[in-house]
């Protein structure tokens, strides 16, 4: 009974232990210590009791000792001496395995008063193990058609060392095809990789025996090795080639559908069936399908939808010639899209006036630009107006130009002008756009009325009675009105015929523009005299007016 209560007070100190030495650890840094593996046992690691700052013989009476999880004792306490001891030889990789850095986690816990420390032990890897390959020997088929450059990934060593160690490099014999490269995967590991360097030839060297072989990065280094066999496969071994890898064409944008635009050329030194090469497009986007067309067998590449040189410039087209088997080669078709003067100028009025009034100094006309889709000389314009004209085309800013007059304009000697703009571009053949506009001068009043002549001469025979020189003389103003009334209706007439379609009854023919004033004040602006004479003896017979009445008006 009383041992049953003591084992039952033990085991509550050791609960009571765990759950301070579990609250400890939440809040305190560990202190850290360090040992090579395969370091013999009882060696020493440090002395506690400096470490914790108590006296030698403080450790024993505190009851101080080492415990780790587990039960696991690898260290041992000289209470005596406060110095902490190996309690057994090491082995890195027995204790973590690939686990770097390995680290033993431990506790010193002194009983009275209670009191404990965390602590860590490092256990520092020695390179005591070689690399070793899991296959010795290796059998790799290479067909003799591999290019110089191909790679052949191998299996890789083992090491249980870490760090440096561990598997640095690896090496091949020497040889005149291959050469080993050392890539480092993503979990750290590293393995090799063959490169062909050279290209096989089965009739020369059906096969290759290669030594590999895997070293550490350890002082002195440690190594294994593997033999590698090398069967070479003797197959399709040429692939195509063409005669360039690159080729160079221009061709007009106008060519016609079916145009050939090259022949590419591709040979296989390889003879019968796999010698034989058929030509395709290789990776080529929907527009290089639309545009071009090859033919498998020639090689002959044509134009097959149509060319826009103001839409695409160039075409890089990749062609591939393929044998038999699975080889091929490849080459680019460069192709340069040439301008052809396929678009006329274009004109594009911004502003215009269609009245201009008569006597106004450099009146603007109109605004325009001109274009043109073409490139370099194609799309060059010349802007033009006819020579004969009192107008000027300026140029602003690039392709604008302002029509104006050159100088004042005089509606009575033309009222309307026709204008055409020419655009002409520098291609071949040159290419022109015409638009044709009207300009009318608008009417001031600058002018006053003038008759024909100044005086006029009535001649009358004698003996006339006075009664008919009263006749002959209202005959003459009744002549006289008539004529002006006349002149007065077709001048109105002329006047509106620019903006109607109808038209005027009356006489035609010239009739002097200065003997009346039309211009709304109605007034005569000059005398009209008459002039008589005295009975003469004779009468002109070429007068100008002659009547009923024997008299003649000049």
């Amino acid at each position: 009974m009383e041992a049953s209560g003591k084992f039952i007070c033990r085991q509550r100190q050791v609960v009571l232990f765990f759950v301070l030495l579990g609250l400890s650890q939440a809040g305190m840094e560990p202190r850290r210590y360090s040992v090579v593996e395969e370091t013999e046992g009882s060696s020493f690691v440090t002395n506690l009791a400096k470490d914790l700052g108590l006296g030698q013989r403080e450790l024993s009476k505190r009851g101080a000792r080492v415990i780790s999880k587990g039960n696991k004792l690898h260290l041992k306490l000289d209470q005596e001496t406060g110095d902490l001891l190996l309690n057994e030889k090491l082995d890195r990789e027995e204790l973590c395995g690939h686990t770097d850095p390995c680290v033993l986690r431990f506790q010193v816990l002194l009983e009275n008063p209670l009191q404990f420390f965390q602590a860590e032990l490092q256990v520092i890897d020695i390179n005591d193990h070689s690399p070793v390959f899991v296959d010795r020997d290796m059998l790799l088929k290479i067909s003799e058609s591999s290019p110089p450059g191909t790679t052949f990934p191998l299996k890789n060593a083992q090491d249980v060392d870490v760090g440096r160690n561990n598997i640095e490099t690896y090496i091949i014999s020497p040889n005149s095809y291959f050469r080993v490269l050392t890539r480092k995967s993503s979990d750290g590991s590293r393995y090799p990789e063959l490169v062909l360097d050279k290209a096989l030839d089965r009739e020369q060297e059906p096969e290759l025996r290669l030594t590999l072989t895997a070293q550490d990065g350890g002082s002195p280094p440690r190594s294994g090795i593997a033999q590698i066999n090398i069967e070479v496969v003797d197959i399709n071994d040429n692939a195509p080639e063409f005669e360039q890898s690159l080729y160079r064409v221009k061709i007009p944008e106008d060519s016609p559908i079916g145009f050939l635009i090259v022949t590419v050329s591709a040979t296989d030194a390889d003879i019968g069936v796999n010698g034989e090469i058929s030509y395709s497009l290789f990776q080529a986007s929907e527009e290089i399908c639309k545009t071009f067309e090859i033919n498998s067998m020639t090689g002959e590449i044509r134009l097959k939808k149509q060319l826009d040189f103001e839409r695409i410039q160039f075409y890089e087209v990749n062609i591939e010639a393929r044998d038999s088997g699975s080889f091929s080669g490849k080459c680019t078709v460069l192709t340069q899209v040439l301008d052809v003067n396929d678009n006329a100028p274009e004109i594009t009025m911004s502003a215009f006036t269609r009245h201009i009034p008569e006597n106004s100094p450099e009146a603007m006309v109109a605004v325009l630009s001109v274009s043109d889709l073409d490139s370099e000389e194609n799309g060059k314009i010349n802007c033009t107006i006819q020579d004969d004209l009192p107008f000027l085309l300026k140029s602003s800013l690039e392709n604008f130009y302002t029509l104006v007059t050159e100088r004042p304009l005089d509606r009575e000697s033309q009222a309307e002008y026709n204008i055409t703009i020419t655009v002409t571009d520098l291609g071949t053949p040159r290419l022109k756009t015409q638009h044709n506009i009207t300009v009318t001068v608008s009417d001031v009043n600058d002018n006053a009325p003038a008759f024909s002549q100044t005086t006029y001469t009535l001649r009358v025979r004698e003996n006339n009675s006075p009664a008919l020189h009263i006749v002959a003389l209202a005959s003459v103003s009744s002549l006289f009105l008539f004529s002006v009334l006349v002149f007065v209706a077709v001048r109105l007439c002329r006047r509106s015929r620019a903006a109607s379609a109808g038209r005027c009854s009356g006489p035609e023919g010239h009739f002097p523009g200065h003997l009346v004033d039309v211009s709304g004040a109605g007034t005569l602006s000059q005398s009209y005299q008459y002039e008589g004479h005295s009975p003469g003896p004779e009468i002109e017979e070429n007068a100008n007016f002659r009547n009923d009445f024997g008299f003649s008006i000049q």
